[in-house]
């Protein structure tokens, strides 16, 4: 029997295997997410959240930005220190070209912005508290946001991809709950993609879209596949392409009929002779004088030739578009959305100042409005005479 451990050796072996269990307990759960993968997922987001910000503003009337993401590989604790709460997590699935489940998280406030936005509100003064009413405004707007999204992945990859109709959940973060019920990739470590939102002066705030290692993975190779397919080719040398075209323009040799050159004598002893011969033995083209003399042109005068007189009379059926114009303005996008009934427009003439006659996009004359039998008509009052004009 070997000689026994001393107390200080127990104690060091000991030491030495809660090391090892502490070792195990924080080794990390195999997730990685290279540079590469960030990359490649961070633009794919931008391309499908900057189409997305475009289907948002037709929604809500007001200028929506949504920034560069953020990639980052987090647990569910993550988000409930980091997110402001109450939120709403709406459920996105991708039933097409790629299979999968993301959720977009946007704070309760924004979404009462957004919703009163869709309503006719101007977002000022939302409703103080979220009902069903708005989680289905949200979902509808998240539907038509993340399927223009998907209709910009689906030209990326080459491929349809379309999802099902979202679902939206609203979450306090504060009360515990089993955050799997919600999506079971909650459970684990997962993938965070953060967007900073500004739509107008009413809301600066994040939103975040949360995925699958695994479903990230998918996008991450059919990003790389596209972009293999994407590679220029290698174009061959310009020597080699210039003796293509140079053997492709040389005509090849085409195969020449027999012909026997006809016997005159034999001809003449017989009487007879070849067609196209006379009886001289001399073709047509031998016998035949030909004069060759310089052309002649005639003098070309354009003063003489813009004095000729026109037809008019073929062109007086020809319909033109006259337009009265009583004044321009200049107005910016926002001024024009504001329009209503009621809304004045300040125009750049002034009150009894002679208004344009316009044919054809062109002013022709001045004039004046009148009114006969209740129908407001023009008197011409000066003919604007231009160079080359036909009066």
């Amino acid at each position: 029997m070997g000689e026994m451990l001393s107390q200080e050796e127990i104690n060091a072996l000991l030491r030495g295997l809660d090391d090892d269990e502490d070792t195990t307990k924080t080794k990390p759960s195999g997730n990685t997410l290279s540079d590469i993968d960030k990359d490649a997922i961070g633009e794919v987001s931008n391309i499908s959240m900057g189409t997305a910000a475009t289907t948002l503003f037709t929604l809500v009337n007001q200028k929506v930005v949504i920034t560069t993401p953020t990639v980052s590989l987090v647990h569910w604790d993550d988000i409930v220190k980091e997110y402001s709460s109450p939120c709403v997590a709406i459920q996105i699935v991708y039933k097409e070209g790629l299979e999968g489940t993301n959720l977009l998280i946007l704070k309760e406030d924004d979404v009462r912005v957004i919703t009163d936005l869709m309503m006719g509100g101007d977002g000022s003064n939302p409703d103080a508290e979220l009902s069903d009413l708005h989680l289905s405004a949200i979902s509808e707007a998240m539907n038509q946001m993340i399927g223009s999204a998907a209709t910009s992945m689906s030209s990326m990859f080459n491929k349809r991809i379309d999802i099902a109709p979202p679902i939206s959940n609203h979450l306090d973060l504060t009360e515990s709950f089993d955050q799997t019920e919600l999506s079971e990739f909650l459970g684990g470590e997962f993938i965070r993609v953060s967007f900073r939102l500004q739509i107008g002066d009413l809301v600066d705030s994040e939103m975040m879209q949360l995925y699958p290692v695994e479903f990230a993975q998918k996008i991450t190779d059919n990003f790389s596949n596209t972009k293999e397919k994407e590679e220029p080719k290698v174009e061959k040398p310009a020597a080699n392409q210039y003796q293509q075209n140079q053997q492709a323009s040389i005509p090849q040799p085409q195969p020449q009929m027999q012909y026997q050159q006809p016997d005159m004598n034999q001809g003449m002893n017989q009487g007879m002779m070849p067609p196209g011969y006379n009886q001289n033995g001399m073709s047509p083209s031998h016998q035949r004088n030909v004069e060759v003399q310089q052309a002649q042109f005639q003098s070309f005068d354009m003063g003489s030739f813009v004095q000729q007189k026109e037809n008019i009379d073929l062109i007086m059926d020809v319909p033109l578009e006259v337009t009265v114009e009583l004044g321009r303005t200049h107005k910016s996008i926002h001024d024009i959305l504001e329009f209503a009934p009621g809304t004045i427009i300040e125009l750049n003439k002034l009150a009894g100042e002679p208004i344009d006659v316009l044919v054809n996009g062109k002013i022709v004359a001045k004039g004046e409005v009148v009114v006969i039998d209740e129908n407001f008509s023009i008197r011409i009052t000066d003919i604007i005479k231009q160079a080359g004009q036909i009066l």
